[in-house]
């Protein structure tokens, strides 16, 4: 494959995630209207997986674009707005009355939710989420169908609450965290030269597993934990502190800590390839020629 045709292929494969996760945003719309609620939530999540590649893709080979950002948002609003709310509104809501209207708000506030990142973090490395991601709120919703099909939620007393009712408040609840100013981690650090990395090893190993053993019983609960722990954190940081919006400019500390130590690594790495291109053109340079004497002077 030529070097045009390799790069050709580099650009697109981000974008063709992103379509993908819009395939599966309306495949589950489509399903959810058909009443195969567990493949809906199967394809949202799938979404899912889509959504977290491409921009990590993008990164990775430095094709990243405005136009690439953009589409993500567009099919975002669909993957995990409007599809995890039409399936609520087919497995769980009243399709004769006003709920019709959460599904609306659900979706609004997840528009609202990415229009807002575009303008305020993307395009670059990210520490923390400002209000509740998009996906985790739609793969909240879209995963409750899974959990209410297990015996934990059918053989114990979680599923005796009333859950046609929480529903309502739960959905009312992630829009509005989606557009709160409430501090949400991104992806944790892995490694183990820290507590935090070590951490954040271990959530992620333990997402693996339960994504591999116990998925249906794992990622409602989970979701769920998540939202909640914004919320927790959020509140504490600001009880500590003694003001509103500390986790906020907690984060935006971290954030631009992280931003200085890009530029730094940057700048080091603009520095060393001027060097290399230094010694480059001095091993370029012909040998300058000797410099020549004067002629003697044979007038005695």
């Amino acid at each position: 494959m030529a070097p045009a045709e390799l790069r050709r292929t580099v650009v697109l494969l981000p974008n063709g995630l992103t379509l993908a996760n819009l395939f599966f945003g309306v495949f589950a719309i489509v399903a959810a209207s058909r009443g195969q609620f567990e493949g809906a939530g199967m394809f949202v999540v799938f979404g899912g997986v889509a959504d977290a590649l491409d921009g990590r893709i993008a990164r990775a080979t430095r094709t990243g674009s405005r136009f690439g950002s953009e589409l993500d948002s567009l099919v975002d609003a669909i993957s995990f707005g409007l599809a995890p709310s039409l399936i609520m509104f087919f497995a769980v809501l009243n399709r004769d009355g006003w709920d019709w209207l959460l599904c609306f708000w659900f979706t609004a506030c997840a528009v609202i939710r990415l229009a807002r990142f575009n303008v305020e973090q993307a395009g670059r490395a990210k520490t923390h989420f400002h209000g509740l991601p998009s996906p985790a709120a739609g793969l909240t919703l879209a995963t409750y169908y899974w959990f209410s099909q297990t015996p934990l939620y059918n053989q114990t007393m979680i599923g005796d609450l009333p859950w046609h009712v929480m529903l309502r408040y739960i959905m009312l609840g992630l829009s509005f965290l989606m557009i709160s100013n409430v501090s949400y981690a991104a992806v944790p650090t892995i490694g183990y030269r820290s507590i935090k990395e070590i951490l954040g090893s271990l959530v992620v190993l333990g997402t693996i597993l339960g994504v591999l053993f116990v998925r249906k019983e794992f990622f409602f609960p989970a979701l769920m934990a998540y939202v909640l722990y914004g919320v927790v954190r959020t509140v504490l940081l600001g009880l500590v502190h003694g003001r509103p919006g500390a986790a906020e400019e907690e984060d935006a500390a971290d954030d631009a800590l992280h931003d200085y130590s890009d530029r730094g690594e940057a700048l080091e790495s603009e520095g060393r390839r001027r060097k290399r291109r230094r010694r480059g053109r001095g091993r370029s340079l012909p040998p300058s020629p000797p410099a020549s004497t004067p002629p003697e002077d044979s007038r005695g």
